[in-house]
């Protein structure tokens, strides 16, 4: 790819959680936004993503700092809580149209825009940007069961790139989980009591250790 090829990624964070989720593995926005910047000269790379407001603590709240201090354009809306007819407690919220309004206004500036979405509704938001003379590449995933990408949307792209092939490149590397097994095979059966004491029992299994 030239490197005269402006590129603007656009995220749909939720649509993208999911699809790496499907397919086993989590996304690193490092190695993401390192991938595509060697594919062109970058513009612009949209994350968009729902909040839930009235939380003190979400999980989401730490990737979008994050995001926010190392080269994504973060744009968040407030979902809103609704009540089903069975009585549930549930979350709506959807960033299409801010990406919809977002992809358009970029469309005189770009030669390319990469959607990471497998939403069937985005289909005329590509068809109106390739009006425009802009190519679309989405990325998404037919290998999962079912396909997290709608036909229609897949057909309209003018590229479209396998998640699960970008994998090995922009996936999260993985904590190794043998070493703490390790030490306690290592350690004597008949070891004094004075040894086994709180703490050194307690170095095996740290809170942080479970969670790797």
């Amino acid at each position: 790819m030239s490197a005269f090829n402006r590129i603007a990624l656009f995220i749909d964070g939720t649509n993208l959680h999911a699809t790496s989720r499907a397919l086993g593995f989590d996304v690193d926005f490092k190695r993401l936004l390192n991938e595509f910047q060697n594919r062109g000269a970058m513009l612009r790379a949209f994350f968009y993503t729902t909040i839930i407001e009235d939380q003190e603590f979400s999980s989401i709240r730490p990737l979008i700092d994050w995001l926010d201090y190392n080269g994504y354009t973060v744009v968040t809306k407030a979902a809103k809580e609704f009540v089903d007819a069975t009585g549930r407690r549930k979350l709506k919220g959807s960033m299409g149209i801010e990406l919809a309004v977002n992809a358009m206004e970029l469309a005189g500036l770009v030669d390319e825009i990469v959607l990471f979405s497998g939403d069937g509704d985005f289909r005329s938001l590509v068809e109106a940007l390739q009006r425009r003379g802009v190519r679309v590449t989405v990325v998404s995933t037919i290998t999962s069961q079912p396909p997290m990408v709608a036909d229609e949307l897949r057909r309209q792209a003018d590229a479209f790139i396998d998640l699960a092939d970008l994998k090995p490149r922009i996936g999260r590397a993985t904590p190794v989980r043998a070493a703490p097994r390790e030490v306690r095979q290592h350690t004597p059966l008949l070891a004094p009591r004075k040894v086994m004491n709180g703490s050194d029992a307690g170095e095996a299994d740290t809170p942080e250790q479970s969670r790797s």
